[in-house]
């Protein structure tokens, strides 16, 4: 049965993202967990939970791309050819699929924030759109636009959210590379939740 996360979990969270991670990844993480929090407090989510999904929304991400293929594949997580053609979008699948098996009494909203913090998916919560945006706009970032986007998160979570998913996206285009079909879904979804026109095309 899921319980709320105590602070005694939160320390054993940080305690383990530091042992499991160290350098620029390991200050990225602790970035994203300030930017949760602060996230959190602004739109009335949960700081425990919106800080431990951030400590460990990162944890397989050092694993190499061969081997998160075949943890995927092994345990079921490949939806599609597109997974193994981008691998570096696989880490929080994998990683919410450890913490549904080591950590099952975690609040189940933690593992979905994890698993969609890279592509996002329709039908996202609160705490989704906040782990997903901290990542993009912690402080150890720097990109034209980022103050915009941060305002825009400070203002309105969805809006805010959905700001960063184009941000990412035109990111993507400028450099040639795919972009998910989950990705996309999750920008439509995000616009016709907002009242946004779905078919408009144009990022």
């Amino acid at each position: 049965m899921p319980q709320p996360v105590t602070k005694e979990q939160i320390e054993f969270f940080r305690a383990l993202a530091a042992r499991r991670q160290d350098g620029a990844r390991l200050r990225h993480t602790q970035g994203v967990a300030r930017a949760a929090l602060a996230l959190a407090a602004r739109h009335g989510a949960g700081a425990n939970e919106a800080e431990a999904a951030a400590l460990l929304h990162d944890m397989m991400k050092g694993t190499p791309f061969a081997e998160q293929i075949a943890m995927a594949r092994a345990q079921g997580l490949l939806r599609g050819p597109e997974d193994e053609e981008m691998p570096q979008t696989l880490h929080g699948r994998l990683t919410a699929a450890w913490l549904r098996r080591e950590y099952a009494e975690l609040p189940p909203e933690i593992a979905a924030a994890v698993e969609n913090h890279t592509l996002g998916r329709p039908g996202m919560g609160p705490l989704e759109m906040i782990i997903y945006s901290a990542d993009l706009t912690e402080e150890g970032r720097d990109f034209f636009g980022l103050d915009i986007l941060r305002r825009k998160l400070y203002d309105d979570l969805a809006e805010g959210t959905l700001a960063c998913m184009d941000s990412t996206i035109k990111r993507l285009q400028a450099e040639g590379k795919p972009i998910h079909s989950l990705t996309l879904a999750a920008r439509a979804d995000l616009r016709r939740r907002l009242g946004i026109d779905a078919d408009e095309r144009n990022i």
